[in-house]
């Protein structure tokens, strides 16, 4: 796919100069950028979908509860 940009000359040359310094090509960097940002979305979407699912988990301690003179006791 190809998109068109609109941005200020000055910011352009700057950003074409520091991809430069990366081994980069302006088009190269912004096109990294762009596949980081939609895996972030990707993945803070993942990360809800996990904590949503968590949330709903009563977990596997059948009313266990830390107790710390217990388990020296035990030791």
């Amino acid at each position: 796919m190809n998109i068109t940009l609109s941005i200020d000359e000055r910011v352009a040359e700057q950003a074409r100069l520091a991809a430069m310094a990366m081994g980069k090509s302006l088009n190269q960097a912004v096109r990294d950028y762009l596949e980081q940002l939609a895996g972030r979305a990707q993945l803070e979407s993942e990360i809800a979908e996990y904590l949503a699912s968590t949330a709903k988990t009563p977990g596997r301690l059948r009313g266990w509860m830390y107790n710390r003179d217990g388990l020296q006791r035990r030791a």
